[in-house]
């Protein structure tokens, strides 16, 4: 599936606000008393015509004394999207803690004759969303530093920590190549700092020569993976047109399309089918290159009672892995919480436990003023329903937690040009007077758009807002959204225009959020 960056919007958002002011069609309005120029302002916003027939679930209060100050059908069960990301990092801080690490260990099972193994080499994966090609080639040095030259068997794969469920309920078939829709497994690979799991890079880069071949290179290379197809190279200034994706079933990687000569590389990551296969195979070059032979390849399977560890590598803790969790509105890592929740909590590494104890500590924290349903950790199902009346209930109630600072820091914040700070909300609100008092999580998938955060306004006061748009046929209404905040933030003043500049655009093709306006599917 093609990535696209996200499209600067048409207009600037202080002309938007000033015409949705100015306009008042749509939904109809809550009834309000016409002395509150604020909800008067929000109702006319809300009456914008993308959203005619739309399901819109709002609430606004004071984060600290919980005083509604605008409110429409907050009650409502609607898609959170990515929302609901905010639910699974305060469950996973409450119920891990900040400090949780995830272990992956090489273990020998089999005994020892000098620098001999006879029997097999274990990579038991611990759930780790973060593991990268350097972190195996850091423990296949320790294997080496234990005095091992040679395994009689095989590198098993031991992915056994969680269960072997790969994709969430109701997750898209069409997106199973799809980075943001990575298969679950307690043993699998990043390629980079971003932390998505499950997938290999593919950097593409035009020939000097139209009509030549793009070259090709997988990150890991040894992946095993086939790459297919081409991609042409077409004239200089011509029409990206690259199409990437994978045969389900198999580790097949199609390419179509052309690049631009003279345009310079583009990167396209792809999720992998198994990747606990993916990860010990890159770990077996890395014991090649350490001096290490294998004789069995790579196989799946579990490590013995009696295998002794031999080498083990610890992630960053918990409140590390929340920037790009938060901030990239990373699934995989959502998912890898859920799973880790359950393992931790109920002895069993499956959504089902997870999700168990996630509704366990809602529940014992007060957090259930309405009904809801979740299904996964990352909001990619279309099974998850959720109101702006229980995520306002979790902003405030945040507040108040030891957590909260790891959980509130890890939270995009508007119109921020650095990559890690403003996240998915890097390219919005910015010059406006949100810019910067915004942390709030983005979500978006077709049909939906949410935010929800808080605003920290002039006054002193900080807001808890959510807004959550269902069923929109049409242009998405993100605009309206960006209007409504600055409203929030500007007392009625004109908001500035934004600036033309989008931010920081490094690697703005792989925001999961970006993707969405293209692949309708965060």
């Amino acid at each position: 599936m093609r990535s696209v960056p996200i499209r600067q919007l048409a207009a600037p958002l202080a002309a938007v606000l000033v015409a949705l002011l100015l306009t008042g069609s749509g939904s109809a309005p809550r009834s309000l008393p016409a002395a509150d120029p604020l909800a008067a302002d929000l109702d006319r916003l809300l009456g914008d015509p993308r959203l005619t027939g739309a399901a819109v679930s709002v609430l606004v209060t004071d984060a600290a004394t919980g005083e509604v100050r605008y409110q429409r059908a907050p009650g409502a069960l609607v898609l959170p999207a990515s929302t609901l990301k905010t639910v699974t990092a305060a469950a996973a801080l409450d119920l891990l803690g900040r400090d949780h690490r995830f272990s992956t260990e090489v273990l020998a099972a089999g005994p020892r004759t000098g620098a001999a193994l006879d029997g097999d080499l274990v990579l038991h994966g611990g759930g780790d969303p973060s593991l990268l090609p350097a972190d195996l080639d850091t423990l296949a040095g320790q294997v080496a530093a234990a005095g091992i030259a040679e395994v009689s068997g095989a590198v098993l794969a031991d992915a056994s920590r969680y269960d072997a469920v790969p994709l969430g309920a109701n997750w898209a078939w069409d997106d199973q190549a799809a980075y943001y829709s990575p298969q679950i497994s307690a043993l699998t690979l990043t390629t980079d700092g971003d932390d998505d799991v499950g997938t290999v890079r593919l950097t593409l880069t035009p020939d000097a020569s139209p009509g030549r071949p793009a070259a090709v290179r997988v990150t890991p290379p040894e992946a095993p993976v086939r790459v297919s197809g081409r991609v042409d190279t077409g004239a200089a200034g011509g029409e990206d047109t690259v199409r990437v994706d994978r045969r389900p079933g198999g580790n097949e990687i199609v390419l179509t399309g052309s690049l631009p000569a003279a345009g310079g590389p583009t990167e396209e990551w792809v999720a992998v089918d198994d990747p606990a296969r993916l990860t010990a195979t890159v770990f077996t070059a890395a014991l090649a290159r350490h001096g290490v032979t294998v004789r069995g390849g790579v196989r799946e399977g579990q490590a013995p009672g009696d295998a002794v560890v031999l080498a083990t590598h610890d992630s960053a803790p918990l409140s590390a892995l929340m920037v790009p969790f938060l901030k990239l509105s990373n699934n995989g890592i959502a998912e890898h919480l859920v799973k880790e929740i359950g393992r931790v909590r109920a002895g069993s590494g499956s959504w089902t436990a997870g999700l168990d104890r996630v509704r366990d500590f809602l529940h014992r924290s007060g957090l259930e003023p309405t009904a809801a349903r979740q299904v996964d950790g990352s909001g990619l199902s279309r099974q998850n329903l959720m109101t702006s009346q229980r995520l306002v209930s979790l902003l405030r109630f945040a507040r108040q937690q030891p957590w909260f600072a790891t959980w509130y820091d890890a939270l995009p914040v508007a119109g921020d040009p650095r990559r890690m700070v403003g996240g998915t909300l890097t390219n919005r609100l910015r010059g406006t007077p949100a810019d910067g008092r915004v942390h709030a999580k983005t979500g978006s998938m077709t049909g939906v758009d949410a935010l929800a955060g808080y605003l920290d306004r002039p006054d002193g006061h900080t807001l808890a807002f959510s807004i959550l748009l269902n069923n929109f046929a049409g242009d998405t209404p993100r605009p309206v959204i960006d209007a409504f905040v600055v409203r929030l933030a500007s007392d009625g003043a004109s908001a500035a225009p934004p600036s033309e500049n989008g931010g920081d655009r490094h690697r703005a093709t792989h925001d999961w959020e970006a993707t969405c306006l293209a692949a309708a599917r965060c």
